[in-house]
C-alpha cells in the first residue's frame, strides 16, 4: 500500500534527524522535570527575610523572628554592613531594618514577586508579635488548603506545567516540523521531482499526515509517563475527552503549519511568519504562568489565539477531571483556527 510505505519512509527520514527527535520527545520531558523539581511545591522561589542586626536580639525582635518562621520563612540576620552589601548585590529581596521598637522595610524592586510576598509575610508577623507581647490572645487564623479548581490529586506547579509543555509542543511540531519543514522541500526542489514520479501527492501529504499525528501521539506519551513517574501526576479525568482534545490540538496547528507555509518561499521568510505567532502564544498562551494578574484587555486578547483557550480546556479535562461546559467559546476559537487555516492551506498550498 502507498500510504503505508510513504508513512514508513516519513518514520525513516524523520529518524534520521538527531535534533528534530531531541526538541520533539526529550526537550518537553526535561522541561517537566527541571521546572517541575525547581519548584516542586508550585510556590517559586524560597523567600528569605533579612533582618539588618546590629547587637543581641531582643525580646520583642525574637517574638517577630519566632513569627516570621511560623510562616515557613527563613529569617537570616546580617549586620549593617553585610545586610548592605547583599542588598547591592541584588541578593535580598527584603530587608528589615531600623531599631526593633520601629522597624521598617526595604522591597527589591528587581525581585517584586518574592518581595511583596515577604514583605506581606513580615506585616502579619509583626501583628502577631505585638499581641504576643502584649499579653493578647493571638489571632486565629483561618485553615487553608491549597487545591486546583478542581479539586485535583497534583496541586505543584508541575501539574500546572504538564499540560502546557503537551500543548506548546503541538504547536511546534505544527508550526516547525510541518510548516518549516515543506518550505524547505519547495525552497530545495523536493516538491517539483516530486511532480515528476508516480508517486501521487495526496498520498505523499497523507504520509506526512499520519506520520506527524504518530510523533504527537508518541510525544504525549513520554511527557505523560514523565509526569506521572516523577511527580505523581495523572489525568483526572476523561481519557476520550483528552485523546479528543489532544486530536483537535494536533489539526489546529497543523493546518497552521500549513497555511503559513503557504506564503513563504524560503527557510528564513517562514521562521519570521512563525514566530510572529510562536513567541507571542508560548510566553502569552499561559504554558509556563497564568495571566490572571495581567490587564484584562490582554487577557482576552489571548484567548482570541489558539493555544490561551486550547490550554484552558486541557488543564480543565486533565488537572481538574470537568468536562468540557463552560468551554465552548474557547473551543469555538481553536476550531476557527483550525477550519480556517484548513481552507487557506487548500486553497494556496502548492508544489512548485
Amino acid at each position: 500500500m502507498l500510504l503505508w510505505r510513504q508513512f514508513l519512509m516519513e518514520w525513516k527520514l524523520y529518524s534520521r534527524d538527531k535534533g528534530a527527535m531531541f526538541w520533539t520527545f526529550a526537550f518537553p520531558v526535561l522541561m517537566l522535570l527541571g521546572f517541575g523539581t525547581i519548584f516542586r511545591d508550585g510556590s517559586g522561589p524560597k523567600v528569605t527575610i533579612v533582618r539588618v542586626q546590629a547587637g543581641a536580639e531582643s525580646a520583642r525582635d525574637a517574638a517577630l523572628r519566632e513569627a516570621i518562621e511560623a510562616q515557613h520563612v527563613t529569617v537570616e540576620r546580617l549586620s549593617p554592613e553585610a545586610a548592605e552589601a547583599k542588598w547591592k548585590d541584588g541578593k535580598a529581596a527584603v530587608l528589615v531594618e531600623g531599631s526593633d521598637e520601629a522597624p521598617r522595610l526595604r522591597v527589591n524592586a528587581y525581585l517584586m514577586a518574592q518581595g511583596m510576598q515577604g514583605a506581606s509575610l513580615v506585616q502579619q508577623a509583626s501583628l502577631l508579635a505585638q499581641a504576643k507581647l502584649s499579653g493578647q490572645p493571638e489571632p486565629r487564623r483561618l485553615p487553608m488548603s491549597v487545591e486546583s479548581p478542581g479539586k485535583a490529586k497534583a496541586t505543584n506547579y508541575a501539574a500546572f506545567l504538564l499540560p502546557g509543555l503537551l500543548g506548546m509542543n503541538l504547536m511546534s511540531m505544527g508550526l516547525f516540523a510541518v510548516g518549516m519543514v515543506n518550505v524547505a522541500y519547495r525552497e530545495k526542489g523536493k516538491f517539483k521531482r516530486l511532480g515528476v514520479t508516480p508517486l501521487p501527492k495526496s498520498i505523499f501529504l497523507g504520509g506526512q499526515i499520519l506520520h506527524r499525528l504518530t510523533v504527537a501521539a508518541l510525544s504525549v506519551i513520554f511527557v505523560l509517563i514523565a509526569g506521572r513517574l516523577a511527580f505523581g501526576i495523572s489525568n483526572q479525568g476523561s481519557y476520550l475527552l483528552l485523546t479528543l482534545l489532544i486530536f483537535l490540538g494536533t489539526a489546529t496547528f497543523m493546518a497552521l503549519g500549513f497555511a503559513l507555509s503557504s506564503f513563504a518561499n524560503t527557510s528564513e521568510t517562514y521562521a519570521a511568519i512563525s514566530n510572529l505567532l510562536f513567541f507571542p502564544m508560548m510566553f502569552l498562551g499561559g504554558v509556563y504562568f497564568s495571566l490572571e494578574g495581567a490587564p484584562k484587555w490582554l487577557q482576552d486578547s489571548v484567548q482570541l489565539m489558539p493555544l490561551g483557550p486550547y490550554l484552558k480546556a486541557l488543564r480543565a479535562v486533565f488537572n481538574d477531571g470537568a468536562g468540557l461546559q463552560g468551554h465552548g467559546l474557547g473551543l469555538t476559537v481553536v476550531g476557527a483556527w483550525a477550519l480556517g487555516s484548513f481552507l487557506i492551506a487548500v486553497r494556496r498550498f502548492r508544489f512548485a
